[in-house]
């Protein structure tokens, strides 16, 4: 698996890592999530969510047993589509890519 290697990779500072994002509430996996740079994961970017186990068309980001995880916005800063997650609703675990 190759990590995306963009303009944004590179404005927040170059570094990046690839997460194994869960629901908090019944641990079902969601997906994996390459995060640039350092910092909270407030939000996840449509562009760097890879192999998504659920709908990512729908407006809210719900794990398959239906508990609610974020909901889908347009960042402004960078007009990139994202996620915004709630507080503690996601379990992330480091993968070695």
């Amino acid at each position: 698996m190759k990590l995306k290697n963009d303009r944004y990779k590179k404005t927040r500072g170059g570094r990046s890592r690839l997460l194994q994002i869960s629901c908090q509430k019944c641990t079902s996996p969601l997906c994996l999530y390459q995060k640039d740079g350092p910092g909270n994961l407030r939000r996840m970017y449509m562009d760097r969510i890879i192999e998504p186990n659920v709908s990512l068309a729908r407006k809210d980001f719900t794990c398959e047993n239906g508990h609610l995880v974020g909901v889908k916005i347009i960042y402004e800063k960078e007009r990139r589509p994202a996620f915004r997650l709630f507080v503690d609703s996601v379990i992330k675990k480091i993968i070695k890519a």
